[in-house]
């Protein structure tokens, strides 16, 4: 079947050439691969720069090429991060039809915060090394997974599953959480409170090498599945009436998808801390650049997407401001006001 056809036009005029793939026109087609190549040369340049910035050694020394080393957790750490945050928020928007909700409002954030505080709260200073290491790690991930499970599989599962009434409840735990949380902070001390502090800022600075062999086989797998199924994506982004029209079983297709998502951003929030509007903010930007329906093409730009912007904020304020661990409180308000000027110009939820 090829892959677009003429289509006559006025007398005069040229025919028309009308596309059956995932893009609308060839010159669609051309802007996406453009800017792709641009992206992935900016996304190189970045990487080199936090690798090589402001390295003592003399270039090409054994000292310089030990230094980039130690530099790669870094870089490792911040392509999990947005490849995690970036598929995991567009699968979301897509599974609820809704481009303003993000996968913080089921809690995740909220619980992880929870965790982290009772931790500080029960058993003081050691608390913080309690919820550090390898066994931690695992255990934070297992819990949100078993949460976003419960969640699901009660909500979208029973005689009355519904995706509105599964963000409502999920907004509604976040927020006990929350509160939760809040006051347990009100009775710590000052230095308990500063070492709690430090853990709920997102920073690339809280990541641990030795979670990587943990996290980056868990994000990959979510990912390829969530990849593979690109297919079932789009027919979900059509709505519940067309994709049951078409013989999808929506359900099914949707809790699996959801449980893809919790598994990234439990992976993402238990590596770095919460970061609740980065996700939004690639998948912001993803949409603008990606005139398609294809959930493939729109996870390959986020990648890219969300890797420049971490990364360079992250370059920025580490080799131009000298504040590294301020990086998730800059894309925080960088992607806040992106939420609310969106949310202004579309006058709805």
């Amino acid at each position: 079947m090829p892959d677009s056809v003429s289509v006559s036009t006025a007398p005069g005029r040229p025919a028309s050439v009308r596309r059956s793939g995932p893009f609308a026109t060839s010159a669609l087609a051309r802007r996406y691969l453009l800017t792709m190549i641009a992206l992935a040369v900016l996304a190189v340049a970045v990487a080199a720069g936090i690798l090589g910035w402001d390295n003592p050694a003399p270039v090409g020394s054994d000292g310089f090429w030990r230094i980039a080393q130690l530099r790669v957790t870094s870089v490792v750490v911040i392509l999990v991060v947005a490849f995690c945050q970036a598929v995991a928020t567009i699968t979301f928007q897509t599974v609820t039809g809704n481009r303003i909700v993000t996968p913080s409002l089921m809690g995740f954030e909220s619980l992880y915060t929870a965790i982290s505080t009772s931790a500080i709260f029960f058993f003081g200073t050691a608390g913080a090394l309690m919820v550090q290491g390898v066994a931690a790690y695992l255990l934070q991930v297992a819990v949100m997974l078993v949460f976003s499970g419960i969640l699901y599989g009660w909500l979208l599962s029973g005689r009355y599953g519904n995706v509105q009434i599964m963000l409502l409840i999920g907004i509604i735990l976040g927020g006990a959480l929350a509160a939760f949380s809040t006051f347990l902070q009100r009775l710590l001390t000052p230095t308990e409170f500063d070492l709690l502090t430090a853990r709920l800022i997102g920073s690339v600075a809280n990541a641990d090498a030795t979670y990587l062999p943990i996290a980056v086989p868990l994000a990959a797998v979510a990912v390829a599945a969530l990849w593979w199924g690109g297919g079932r994506l789009n027919v979900l982004a059509l709505g519940r009436p067309v994709a049951l029209g078409l013989g999808s079983p929506q359900r099914r297709d949707t809790i699996l998808a959801l449980l893809m998502v919790s598994i990234l951003m439990a992976v993402s929030t238990s590596l770095i801390g919460p970061m609740t509007f980065f996700g939004f903010l690639v998948a912001m930007l993803t949409y603008q650049f990606v005139e398609s329906y294809d959930h493939r093409r729109m996870f390959a730009m986020s990648l890219l997407i969300g890797f420049v912007v971490l990364a360079g904020a992250y370059f920025v304020m580490k080799h131009v401001f000298y504040a590294a661990g301020s990086v998730g409180i800059i894309i925080e308000i960088v992607g806040g006001t992106v939420f609310l000027l969106h949310l202004l110009r579309k006058g709805r939820l």
